[in-house]
């Protein structure tokens, strides 16, 4: 064929596309007026709760990002939060309606069921908004947003791919609403922690973007010490030894007659400085040495001997949430381990479901009333949660491009962490863990922090007696945001 005619045949396909593609309209957006007192402090504040376009670099749309955006109208440069929860998958709703918005759901604190609708929802003066703006976000294939254009959902399922499109979307953000010189800060839960560190990286490297403060709630950054179903992988049995031991004693299964604190830091201390050695010498490991071992882990764990010699001192942490309490024939949760469920099998190594996501209905409840009632969202689009049913099998975790060979190992986004601390001193972190989270054990989140090449002034640590989402023990609820509030406070030099 003649180059002549290649052109115009390139050239008619390219009209047929266009022809073909439908047009992007503009972004949709709701907006509301509201007021409350919070911490003391009178606010009016608008809520814009739409879409924000992120496009490509020939400026082309390719993803609409839903957000809820709590405004406070000021002269001043205030700070703006960015907060996500994780999965992946997961849309804003949990930090949205129990942690951090201005109104919540109320689920009983002590664990118990929450019971079916109709659930009950409050104000929430304890949030931050007297201190930040907060914008919860709500990643592609969550919530309302969706891929659009040229956009491809699976272009942002993955782990580099995520976090490039939540950093092009704060970049937009601060744009479109005049926002570059105000204080930054970054907030996620879960996986929405390990979105949060690649984020800050590649803000500060694709954008020049120094984040203020980053808050991370039931920190996931490497995930070798959150990985309890690999056998060999020694590190977990370690990471998991003091959230055994807090569950055991909430549920009464060790001595719980002296004090709490003493008690979990002798798990600490057990489990670092006796387990981790014995575990590594393997077969070499003494019968005097081994018969030490079960006698301490059954005292910090509330085990048998006989299970923790059978499982030859590697006690998985998902089978001890059905092991806990068998002889009752109830599992105790895995994101909470406070709740309990009576399961139907008694001889399950682990537990068939997790007894915590009762709260569940609550939250997807709680949202779905908001938004029509208290936001005006009158809109005629399903909205993912849980997520598009697609999302968890095409996910990426490889950090390197389609095509390029990787020896797969562990999650890990604690060295884009380091790598910003260091580019930015100012930087501190707030980490925030829950004595009875199974998913996210707060040992890990010391083990992952520090080390790494972090310095220990750069981490805040912060602990509270609830789980995964320990916003739902309401003690733990109030605790977190007075001391996130310092936080940001002390991040931007207010002080207390």
């Amino acid at each position: 064929m003649l180059p002549a005619a290649i052109n115009a045949q390139n050239t008619e396909a390219k009209q047929e596309n266009a022809a073909t593609e439908q047009p992007v309209p503009e972004p949709t957006n709701f907006r509301s007026q509201h007021k409350g007192t919070f911490n003391g402090t009178r606010l009016t504040y608008t809520v814009d709760a739409g879409e924000t376009y992120i496009r490509n670099n020939e400026g082309d749309p390719t993803a609409a990002i839903f957000s809820f955006d709590y405004v406070v109208e000021s002269k001043q440069n205030r700070p703006v939060t960015f907060i996500w929860n994780g999965g992946p998958g997961s849309s804003s709703n949990w930090l949205h309606m129990g942690g951090y918005g201005p109104k919540r759901i109320i689920v009983p604190s002590d664990a118990e069921h929450p019971g079916a609708a109709p659930y009950t929802m409050k104000d929430a003066p304890e949030t931050i908004l007297d201190v930040t703006d907060m914008v919860f976000v709500d990643p592609v294939g969550t919530g309302f947003s969706q891929a659009i254009g040229k956009g491809k959902k699976e272009d942002f399922w993955g782990l580099t791919e995520d976090a490039k499109s939540m950093a092009a979307f704060i970049a937009e953000w601060l744009t479109k609403n005049n926002r570059w010189n105000s204080p930054v800060f970054l907030l996620g839960e879960s996986f929405g922690t390990t979105r949060a560190a690649a984020v800050a990286k590649v803000l500060l490297d694709d954008y020049v973007i120094n984040v203020n403060g980053i808050v991370f709630v039931s920190q996931a950054l490497d995930y070798q010490g959150s990985t309890p179903y690999v056998d060999d992988n020694i590190i977990s049995y370690i990471t998991y030894i003091p959230t055994m031991a807090a569950t055991a004693w909430y549920h009464g299964k060790v001595d719980n007659s002296g004090d709490f604190e003493t008690f979990i830091q002798q798990s600490r201390d057990f489990a670092s400085q006796e387990l981790l050695p014995a575990l590594f010498q393997g077969n070499l490991l003494s019968a005097e040495k081994r018969a030490r071992l079960v006698s301490q882990l059954q005292r910090f764990t509330g085990l048998s001997k006989e299970y923790i010699e059978q499982v030859d001192l590697r006690i998985n942490a998902f089978r001890f949430a059905k092991e806990l309490r068998r002889d009752e024939g109830v599992a105790v949760g895995l994101l909470d381990s406070r709740y309990i469920n009576d399961e139907r099998d008694d001889v399950a190594a682990r537990p068939e479901a997790d007894a915590a996501r009762a709260i569940s209905p609550a939250y997807k409840a709680s949202i779905m009333h908001y938004m029509r009632n208290d936001l005006g969202i009158n809109w005629n689009r399903k909205y993912l949660n849980p997520a598009d049913p697609e999302l968890s099998g095409k996910w990426r975790w490889s950090p390197l491009p389609e095509g390029r060979s990787w020896e797969p190992h562990y999650v890990n986004t604690a060295p884009d962490l380091a790598s910003v601390l260091r580019s930015n001193p100012a930087l501190k972190v707030m980490v925030g863990s829950g004595y009875y989270d199974l998913i996210t054990p707060f040992f890990d989140a010391e083990y992952t922090l520090n080390r790494h090449g972090i310095a220990s002034d750069d981490i805040i640590y912060r602990y509270y007696h609830g789980g995964h989402m320990m916003y739902v023990h309401e003690p733990a609820r109030q605790a977190l945001l007075k001391d996130t509030r310092e936080f940001i406070r002390a991040q931007i030099g207010q002080g207390n």
